[in-house]
């Protein structure tokens, strides 16, 4: 890899795609690139992938690694110490990188920038993952926001707006390193244990992929997306959060995408919908952005009081799909089986645990951390303290999802739920998100013995929801 000329290091993170990637685009300016990615699993790192993400990120990198025609280069240890390495060893004239917008890395950019600087390399950080800087998205007086719509629609929508999406590089000469000695394997991103084989015929990973679900999302599914998104037998949600997650398409190319085609289409109602939807995600980016502490600290202090129990049985029956409500049973398998799960359903599976369950929501946010392909610090955090009350502009204290009403709403026919319980496939829809409601003979036709193959509810919902209330209002008058 030694050369008389200068090279441009481009340093890989969430933004594993060619296309709309700032940062690349401008690296290939330069002349040669050489393309890294370092895995960072130092003790230092105080969010480790979960085993999920571990399995996405393999098969990204590969499919990043054919792409770029086998010359993505992959280290494993301290970025700090191989971008300097890499540097100091070779004739690096500069490196460039996207921002990752996480609290912990932002503080390691600026350690890296003053390393380099102090070697006469030049440094350069770009956007590529967020729609807008969350530094430069204030209110009048200086303070940020910490309420959703006036965020997205006085903060974001009045500013100017999103870059546009760049090409790939016309032009890209990318280098190898010859003495790496290091391959994806020994990355040793895939868990000991095989479960993750279940989510190979789930998702198709990588950029082409990505580009792929946003264009099936398009012409099958904005249409109605406002609707039926609500409905987890239905196809209308775009199950693009793990590509985006990963950088393998960026947010302006969705952005102007849906825009382009609801405005042929007339589609304004979904599509405002849908945008809205990435505007939670920016809006999760910026309240991490401005409170670090998100993801392990009560956005509102008073929540530190709250009393929360300490049940690892009942914990223990949520993540494994065991609670004897149906619908919630079915989001926790959805999550074991395909490292996905349904928004409606999340919300429902989630104000279980805070609220009839009363555990602490930093246990749903780390299972989801484990288990989920898409997991995201800063939308895992936001949503997990939205849905518990603890966060900014969060769900009321009285909201309480009440599983068996949710269940019948947005899973009439029994669709969703029948797919992963198949123990009660055989139930009518009458009793099929409420089994110990069903008489004797129904459940002798249906093949469900409660307590055996199905079991009984581990919470009384209308004791529970008392219980919940009742300590929310207690919290409340602190």
């Amino acid at each position: 890899m030694r050369s008389s000329h200068k090279i441009t290091l481009f340093w890989f993170r969430e933004d594993l795609r060619l296309s709309d990637n700032p940062g690349l685009f401008e690296a290939a300016k330069n002349g040669s690139v050489l393309p890294i990615y370092i895995l960072e699993d130092t003790p230092s790192i105080s969010f480790k992938m979960g085993s999920a993400s571990r399995w996405w990120l393999d098969h990204s990198l590969r499919m990043l690694n054919k792409s770029l025609e086998g010359k993505l280069n992959v280290y494993k240890g301290c970025s700090k110490e191989i971008l300097l390495k890499l540097s100091q060893e070779n004739q690096v004239g500069a490196v460039y990188w996207n921002t990752s917008y996480t609290p912990w890395h932002l503080e390691n950019d600026d350690e890296i920038k003053a390393v380099l600087a102090k070697k006469g390399i030049e440094c350069k950080s770009f956007n590529a993952s967020l729609l807008w800087d969350p530094s430069k998205i204030l209110k009048k007086d200086g303070s940020y926001y910490k309420v959703f719509t006036p965020f997205y629609r006085n903060g974001c929508l009045q500013a100017s707006p999103p870059r546009t999406p760049l090409p790939k590089p016309d032009r890209l000469s990318c280098i190898k390193d010859e003495y790496n000695q290091i391959g994806f394997s020994d990355l040793n991103l895939l868990p000991d244990k095989n479960w993750y084989l279940s989510l190979e015929s789930c998702w198709e990973v990588g950029e082409k992929a990505a580009q792929k679900k946003r264009d099936i999302f398009l012409d099958q599914h904005l249409k109605g997306y406002k609707e039926g998104r609500n409905y987890p037998s239905l196809s209308h949600t775009s199950r693009l959060s793990p590509h985006l997650h990963f950088g393998e398409i960026s947010p302006n190319q969705i952005w102007y995408a849906v825009q382009e085609k609801a405005i042929i289409h007339g589609l304004d109602n979904d599509m405002d919908c849908f945008l809205s939807e990435l505007g939670w995600r920016e809006f999760s980016y910026y309240l991490l952005y401005h409170f670090p502490e998100l993801p392990r600290q009560n956005f509102q202090s008073k929540f530190n009081a709250f009393p929360w129990e300490d049940n690892v049985l009942l914990l223990k029956a949520w993540q494994k799909g065991q609670t004897g409500y149906p619908i919630v049973d079915a989001g926790m398998r959805e999550l074991w089986q395909t490292g996905y799960m349904h928004n409606r359903v999340r919300m429902i599976v989630g104000s279980f645990l805070v609220k009839n369950l009363l555990l602490n929501w930093q246990y749903g946010e780390n299972w989801f951390w484990e288990c989920l392909v898409d997991a995201d610090l800063a939308s895992n955090s936001a949503s997990w303290q939205w849905i518990a009350g603890s966060g900014a502009d969060a769900a009321p204290y009285f909201r309480v999802f009440n599983p068996v009403l949710q269940g019948e709403k947005f899973d009439s026919q029994g669709e969703y739920t029948r797919r992963y319980i198949p123990e009660l496939s055989q139930l009518p829809n009458q009793y099929l998100f409420k089994p110990w409601e069903a008489p004797e003979d129904v459940l002798k036709v249906a093949k469900v013995v409660l307590g055996q193959t199905y079991p009984h509810p581990i919470v009384s919902l209308r004791k529970s929801r008392e219980r919940a209330l009742e300590s929310y209002r207690r919290l409340s008058r602190v």
